[in-house]
């Protein structure tokens, strides 16, 4: 069957039918991964987008279910060069195109997803629809295709309720360090799918518990910390911050999400009453941005965004350059930020656009990248142990604050107790302190002994 994809400005691409059968307006956006397509398809942050995948052949390892980001798609289209109808992947659980049929998400392949990519960079990230309607009139379309926005899609896409991620108790539930070379023919006729490997090698994180506020969290930002031990408890995106703090977690995690971070003023509100705790935070992507509202800084709407699995991101720290896992059509801008609140910490080599943030006098650190992946590079999941050194060096500090106000206190106590005052000499009440029961008046020592015996005290 045919269809159409039909944008904005009125370039139209005929290709063939995928997925299921609808039509949908959309924001239209490209990604520029090799793999991970599954991965991308559900990942929260792509809802109310239609995505277009680059690389030209698409769904040729399947669908496995294990390496879902979430519980179903969010985008509302898909679009690729070339579908694979064959799978060829022991891991596979079915094809793209039933996964796409069975979860409602129209597509369009057979197109130059090339030519559609450099019309998205010239021109910037435009709407479009999809449709099988040959006989379409643009005139008609245009106003509706204009007026499309993703709207308020944080609420779409949070968890309904709190839940928890239990903590890994021991390296060997993370699974192996490598996967096998053999290939288990009885096991794979019975589905049992080998696990995948862990890069995980310290429970660093063990006895911590950390708050998740899910705004479109992918999965593997709670396994990633449930892997290093930490007990992860995800909270719907309009969580109070008064509930949050109440539940004295000793992390907080902000995660990535879609749309526009600026449409979310309540979570932005509440985002700011953490801010002003000292509970260590850590913030990816939508997060990322938020708290960057929350503390006086804007936002701004890049030309085509960054999505895929190859940018090249610097920590201004070191000097290094970390290639990265992206997907944002939103950026912090550095020259509206206050150095007294946060200074940047990552920059994008290619662009120079802002990819991250240290918060001046505060253990909040904050990320517009993916260290989680899923897909992509895994180079930056060391910044998910940085944040459990953050936690564990404000315990410490924490500690040795206590520590020093508790002997503060027994100073103090002791040098009111030297002083001369009503009830005795100094070196009375000092006793007194020790031991107050036998260093009671007399009186008070006949009514106690009065009591044992059993007789009044007139």
């Amino acid at each position: 069957m045919k269809a159409f994809l039909i944008l904005e400005d009125g370039t139209v691409f005929e290709g063939v039918h995928i997925g299921a059968h609808k039509e949908i307006i959309s924001e239209i956006v490209f990604n520029t991964s090799m793999a991970g397509y599954l991965e991308v398809l559900t990942d929260p942050s792509y809802a109310g987008q239609a995505v277009c995948m680059t690389y030209p052949l698409i769904g040729n390892y399947g669908i496995c279910k294990e390496d879902m980001e979430s519980f179903k798609p969010w985008p509302d289209g898909f679009i690729v060069r070339e579908l694979s109808r064959v799978s060829s992947n022991f891991r596979s659980d079915l094809g793209l195109q039933q996964f796409l049929e069975e979860n409602d998400v129209p597509g369009i392949a057979g197109i130059d997803t090339r030519a559609l990519t450099k019309i998205l960079r010239e021109k910037g990230t435009m709407n479009g629809m999809i449709t099988t309607d040959e006989n379409y009139d643009f005139e008609t379309l245009l106003p509706r295709l204009k007026a499309y926005t993703t709207g308020k899609v944080v609420e779409k896409v949070t968890c309904r309720e709190k839940y928890v991620v239990k903590p890994t108790l021991s390296l060997e539930e993370n699974g192996p360090l490598s996967g096998t070379v053999r290939f288990d023919r009885v096991a794979y006729i019975r589905r049992i799918r080998e696990r995948k490997p862990s890069l995980v090698k310290e429970l660093n994180g063990a006895g911590l518990r950390v708050a998740l506020l899910d705004f479109g969290a992918k999965a593997n930002i709670a396994r990633s910390l449930a892997e290093r031990g930490c007990e992860v408890t995800v909270y719907p995106a309009f969580t109070s911050a008064e509930e949050i703090i109440a539940s004295n977690p000793d992390g907080i995690m902000l995660s990535n999400g879609p749309g526009d971070p600026k449409e979310c003023t309540s979570i932005i509100r509440e985002i700011r009453k953490l801010y002003d705790t000292e509970i260590p935070i850590f913030a990816i992507c939508l997060g990322h941005q938020l708290m960057a509202l929350a503390t006086g800084a804007d936002t701004y709407k890049m030309k085509y965004g960054h999505r895929g699995g190859n940018h090249p991101v610097k920590d201004l720290a070191t000097g290094r350059v970390y290639i990265s896992s992206q997907n944002h059509g939103y950026v912090v801008d550095m020259d509206k930020l206050d150095p007294r609140v946060a200074v940047p910490a990552f920059i994008n080599v290619n662009d120079g656009t802002n990819e991250g943030l240290a918060y001046t006098g505060k253990n909040i650190f904050t990320v517009q990248y993916h260290p989680e992946a899923c897909p992509g590079p895994q180079d930056s999941r060391y910044l998910f142990d940085r944040f459990i050194q953050m936690i564990r060096r404000s315990e410490a500090e924490e500690d040795h604050f206590v520590i020093r106000r508790s002997e503060a206190e027994e100073d103090q106590v002791m040098q009111q107790s030297m002083e001369p005052g009503p009830g005795g000499s100094a070196e009375e009440r000092k006793n007194k302190q020790i031991n107050p029961i036998n260093n009671r008046d007399s009186d008070d020592r006949k009514e106690i002994t009065s009591e044992k015996g059993g007789a009044s005290h007139a």
